[in-house]
């Protein structure tokens, strides 16, 4: 198996290209939709499918959170405890430089989320979302969204906007909850998907960066033109996309229509795949009476006026629902078009086929991955058309892998 130190010769990747338009009018469909139980669907897809060729691309990482590719075909990844690898075009796999001194790492928060700026090509400009030790007013730990650049030889990343974002809560006790996925809009603003720190008010309380979904200028970190909640006095607020969110683990743009859709982990039950409506209450309301955290409630309270319903929702067990990518290109058969998910619980991959209008239309589990690699974390499709996985499981063991097709190369 390949290491972080070898060599390797395989074709590289990078996030899916964003489409142009931004964000539609809410969805309607129930959740769960047709053919839905509580298990994740049917074991495999409908017809038409290829067969996945499956390989390890890199080997010996730890908690592997996020992965994108550079427009050279260099990977950057990262792992939650701290720490940037590339594999550069040549196949090497080597540390990136990058001073992570004030990390806050407990539990599930560490160095999450990571993307690279739309004009990378030009501008070398890249982000994480990560917690640090000194962020939060008074000087405890917080989670920020930190902008980076790197040299053109890809030897050390340098901090340039320190915090571009600052000041999102986090679980000092536990580090629960603390999300925490950026990715671009297809309007070149920058998503960022928190989680709520476990803490009963936050998802419903727009006072706060917990439990949203934020939408940012990525230059400045202020918020966009176009945000819902511009007339709000509070610079909080209106940065603001949406709110009522648990955990938001994962974001991505649905090639064709450029609609959003948002991946949410739920507790014992309801996982969800959400349609991003600018300025939507997703009803995750586990505050009871006040004070405390009541994690029985279902994901999406539909007492609560105006509340959305999920595109899609686990029902009870959950599986615990990660990253999620729009699979896209005619190699790819059955599966273009499809919406995988990471999941965490019953390991393995969820596809979901959506309609350009938010309905769901099929589930299934992907065969070749179901219980085979542990749990996966962010699954990405890459310039390359090819699928890349990371997988979370500790203990050192965790991989970067490649899905294609096994009849053809996918072409991007």
């Amino acid at each position: 198996m390949l290491t972080r130190a070898s060599g390797l010769a395989a074709g590289l990747c990078t996030g899916a290209a964003l489409a142009a338009v931004l964000l539609l009018a809410a969805c309607t469909a129930a959740p769960g939709g047709p053919g839905v139980d509580h298990d994740g669907g049917p074991a495999a897809p409908s017809a038409g499918v290829p067969a996945l060729r499956v390989e390890t691309v890199l080997g010996g990482l730890d908690h592997p959170w996020d992965v994108a590719q550079a427009p050279d075909g260099t990977l950057l990844l990262d792992e939650r405890g701290g720490g940037l690898t590339v594999v550069l075009p040549d196949g090497t796999a080597r540390g990136l430089d990058a001073d992570f001194g004030d990390l806050f790492a407990r539990g599930e928060t560490g160095l999450m989320g990571l993307t690279l700026d739309p004009g990378f090509a030009s501008n070398r400009r890249f982000y994480t979302c990560q917690g640090v030790t000194r962020g939060a007013d008074g000087g405890g730990p917080a989670i920020e969204v930190i902008a980076w650049t790197v040299d053109p030889a890809w030897t050390a990343a340098t901090r340039v906007a320190d915090p571009l974002l600052g000041g999102i809560p986090v679980n000092e006790r536990t580090g629960r909850h603390g999300g925490c996925r950026p990715r671009f809009d297809p309007t070149g603003q920058l998503l960022v998907g928190t989680g709520d720190n476990a803490v009963g008010s936050n998802a419903q309380d727009l006072g706060t960066l917990a439990g949203k979904v934020l939408r940012i200028d990525p230059l400045t970190g202020l918020a966009s033109a176009g945000n819902p909640f511009l007339d709000r006095p509070d610079p909080i607020t209106r940065r603001v996309l949406s709110y009522g969110h648990r955990n938001v683990q994962g974001i991505t743009v649905q090639p064709g229509t450029g609609q959003v859709y948002t991946v949410e982990q739920g507790t014992r039950r309801d996982d969800e795949v959400n349609r991003s409506v600018p300025g939507g209450n997703y009803g995750y309301d586990p505050d009871g009476d006040g004070g405390t955290y009541d994690e029985s409630v279902p994901m999406t309270d539909l007492s609560i006026p105006g509340a959305i319903p999920a595109v899609w929702s686990s029902g009870s067990p959950t599986i615990a629902t990660s990253g999620g990518d729009f699979l896209s290109g005619a190699a790819w058969g059955g599966y273009d078009g499809v919406l995988l998910l990471g999941v965490q619980r019953d390991t393995g991959l969820l596809g979901l086929r959506i309609s350009p209008d938010g309905r769901l239309l099929e589930q299934f589990r992907v065969p070749e991955l179901e219980d085979a690699y542990g749990r996966i974390r962010t699954p990405l499709q890459g310039r390359d058309g090819a699928l890349y996985l990371t997988t979370d499981n500790g203990g050192g063991d965790d991989q970067l892998v490649r899905v294609t097709p096994s009849t053809s190369s996918p072409s991007g």
